[in-house]
């Protein structure tokens, strides 16, 4: 998954922790790591808000489903009132 441009919001220095060893060879190959980290940041960023509104809508399924269980379908409800306006025209 490509990560998604962040807004063009200003930047904020941060300290890191990272293996000194596998800094020096990124750095070695001329890794811009602070792009890396920003862009891997924004997958994890992007790839919690999914797992989040995969959450949301798991809930509003099932709120959906209760009401559908207790009180009928709501296409039920509009198929029979139109059914009805038909039938007494």
């Amino acid at each position: 998954m490509p990560a998604r441009p962040l807004s063009k919001t200003g930047k904020q220095t941060v300290s890191l922790t990272i293996n000194s060893d596998l800094f020096a060879q990124a750095k070695g190959f001329g890794i811009n790591v602070s792009q890396i980290a920003e862009d891997a940041l924004a997958r994890e960023v992007a790839v919690r808000k999914a797992e989040l509104l995969k959450s949301e809508i798991r809930q509003d399924l099932e709120a959906c489903s209760a009401y559908a269980a207790k009180h009928g379908s709501f296409a039920e409800m509009v198929r029979e009132h139109y059914q009805e306006t038909d039938d007494e025209s």
